[in-house]
């Protein structure tokens, strides 16, 4: 079969999801991302890599920090970057995704980086642009986010170095997190040997353990001596129904605190893709303690969203 996002010489044509993904390029794009970061304050340098090249970001949901670290990465390698303002764009006026994406295509766009709340839009857009365009999923629907959980693994990459002996624990809102399947499969295909879902029952997609992830509805029971906690977002926009009593309730049992992840090992390092609901899925204490590197990761960002840039525009 066929993988979408590879080019007949097996090169990365476009990046959809982190499903699928062979190992060799995941671990490419994180060698990359090293090659751009200048020393301990982690400093990125500007390369002249894209000069000359369009990036087009295309943004259909709103987003600032994914959108701003994209427009960042595509800057520092010295592409022209076009943010296109959706709420005053044609499709708001009923033209359909694919007409607008052909006139951005008539504009001479090399790379769309692409966020929708449509599951499977930025495949249908890879489809259906020329070989010599490159497509970036910036999140669609529930479905994936790539560079967010690329991001998630280079920073565990970076603290714990290995993969294959670590315990990690994915906690929260994993029904409608785009990022924690993309976690998970990235993950997985890392060697991550186990992994973990902690979450209530309400929140976990219907055989979730089929993705090779162990289930916990206890708090405790699914930190105890975990390496990595990333917690994900309570995604109250995306809820249909009432799937939890309360935003206090959830902290009471599923917030993460100093208390909870004692029972991890004294090394932990906690993550959050962001925004952070303070004292909803995290504690402030947490957030900004000595076992976060929350700040770091959109540093990271930045610089796994240049490699992948890199990697797409250097495709024969």
């Amino acid at each position: 079969m066929n993988n979408p996002q590879l080019n007949k010489h097996g090169e990365l044509q476009h990046l959809l999801t982190t499903e699928g993904l062979p190992v060799r390029i995941m671990r490419d794009i994180l060698d990359k991302a090293s090659t751009f970061l200048d020393g301990e304050q982690g400093d990125i340098r500007k390369v002249p890599l894209l000069q000359g090249k369009s990036v087009f970001n295309v943004f259909f949901e709103n987003s600032t920090r994914t959108r701003t670290t994209f427009e960042i990465a595509a800057k520092k390698l010295s592409a022209d970057v076009v943010n296109l303002n959706i709420g005053q764009s044609s499709t708001s006026k009923g033209e359909t995704l694919l007409d607008t994406v052909d006139n951005l295509c008539a504009m001479h766009a090399d790379m769309f980086v692409v966020r929708h709340s449509t599951s499977g839009a930025a495949h249908l857009i890879a489809q259906h642009v020329a070989p010599e365009i490159h497509v970036i999923n910036a999140g669609d629907g529930r479905h994936a986010h790539p560079t967010q959980a690329l991001l998630d693994m280079y920073t565990i990459r970076h603290y714990k170095k290995e993969f294959h002996n670590l315990r990690v624990a994915i906690v929260g809102d994993v029904l409608h997190s785009r990022v924690a399947r993309s976690q998970i499969h990235a993950l997985t295909t890392l060697g991550v040997p186990e992994v973990r879902v902690v979450a209530p029952k309400t929140l976990l997609p219907s055989h979730v353990e089929k993705l090779g992830v162990q289930v916990y509805h206890d708090m405790e029971q699914g930190l105890e001596d975990v390496d990595v906690v990333m917690m994900l977002r309570l995604q109250n926009e995306r809820m249909q129904g009432a799937l939890l009593p309360s935003a206090q309730e959830y902290f009471k049992y599923y917030g993460l605190t100093q208390e909870r992840l004692a029972v991890a090992k004294s090394d932990a390092i906690v993550m959050h893709p962001g925004p952070m609901n303070r004292g909803v899925e995290i504690d402030s204490s947490v957030a900004d303690g000595s076992h976060s590197v929350i700040l770091p990761q959109v540093t990271f960002g930045i610089a796994v969203r240049m490699a992948v840039m890199s990697i797409l525009a250097g495709a024969k």
